[in-house]
């Protein structure tokens, strides 16, 4: 099967994210922190912000159940870029060299619609590719098919002659379902291989 569209998940997989990275300063104490994200700023919590929740709902609906942790609370949103620190040279090569060589490249994302703009200016090459969809500005998210399906309608996408890279095993199997190939991206060197057994050079 020719590949005509590639398409790229961006954390994990351009860009290094982490939020233990603020937080080790914010909250020493590793058991507290540990705490924390297990029950105030936790992965569920965040991945709503992904949907499209506006993050004074977010903060104003935790600080209600956990007043005594409002400035951490707030500092989740606030040191957020302290959390994106580097992006991964060796995906970034590929994305560039992808599309330097013609190739048609788009971009699929479980994203804040806040912290994706500001994600642009500090990452430029985000804005190399013919487009993006971002999970927060039209509230559907990962795996779900119908943002697959979106996607694919929005940028004249055959899905069976498209590729999708992600780091999540989830979100590939979702591509799938929507009838894209997919690849589980593990690191630069595994996706150059990926990519080659489909008839992808870089």
């Amino acid at each position: 099967m020719t590949i005509d569209h590639i398409v790229f998940d961006i954390g994990k997989v351009l860009i290094h994210y982490d939020p233990n990275i603020p937080f080790s300063r914010i909250i020493p104490d590793a058991e507290e922190r540990r705490w924390f994200f297990e029950n105030v700023c936790t992965h569920d919590w965040n991945v709503e912000q992904d949907r499209g929740r506006e993050w004074p709902v977010a903060e104003a609906e935790l600080i209600a159940q956990y007043p005594e942790r409002e400035a951490q609370i707030r500092a989740f949103r606030k040191h957020w870029h302290e959390m994106v620190p580097h992006a991964y040279e060796g995906s970034v090569a590929i994305l560039e060299g992808l599309i330097d060589a013609g190739r048609d490249v788009t971009m699929l994302t479980n994203f804040a619609a806040d912290t994706f703009r500001h994600a642009r200016e500090l990452f430029p090459f985000l804005n190399r590719p013919r487009g993006v969809t971002v999970s927060g500005e039209i509230f559907l998210i990962k795996p779900d098919v119908e943002i697959y399906r979106l996607h694919a309608k929005n940028f004249g996408l055959d899905p069976a002659r498209t590729i999708f890279i992600d780091d999540s095993a989830a979100n590939v199997e979702g591509a799938k379902a929507a009838g894209w190939q997919a690849v589980q991206f593990i690191d630069a060197e595994r996706l150059r291989a990926d990519l080659a057994a489909f008839g992808i050079t870089v």
